[in-house]
């Protein structure tokens, strides 16, 4: 009988405030790059996590929905939601705040915790800005 891979998702919703804003840029590069968002203002983000894997046959789960739910909230949402990201959250600090970057601080930060559930893998971070715009990380590549 062939194993049955399955991707798992789970969203979840906060609202932070930031502002766009490069250490090595000018006031007026920065402005310039980011314009209205170099201002601080806030958004009504949405994150989805992905886990693929195997559908346990024991289970029929690939991994309790609600145990993602409880580490996303553990480990994203309780520490950005509310929040100022630019000085209010210590992993970001120095990071330029852009929804690239928190999909890839959302993966560091809850990667490890998804690894101790193997055989399923964290397959990727998606984080919506907004209703119209969101970033996908799927993880390191090599190379």
């Amino acid at each position: 009988m062939s194993q049955h891979i399955v991707e798992i998702v789970h969203r979840e919703e906060f609202s932070s405030a930031h502002r766009l804003v490069s250490a090595s840029l000018t006031d007026e590069e920065n402005r310039a790059l980011y314009g209205p968002c170099y201002s601080l203002h806030g958004h009504n983000y949405a994150v989805e996590v992905t886990v693929r894997g195997p559908v346990r046959a024991e289970t029929g789960m690939v991994m309790d929905l609600n145990r993602l739910m409880a580490l996303m909230q553990e480990h994203i949402v309780s520490e950005v939601d509310h929040k100022y990201l630019n000085d209010d959250v210590p992993y970001l600090e120095g990071v330029i705040t852009t929804a690239e970057n928190l999909a890839i601080a959302f993966w560091r930060r809850l990667h490890p915790h998804i690894a101790a559930f193997e055989p399923c893998l964290l397959h990727r971070i998606r984080v919506y800005e907004s209703r119209l715009n969101f970033a996908d990380y799927h993880g390191p590549t090599a190379g």
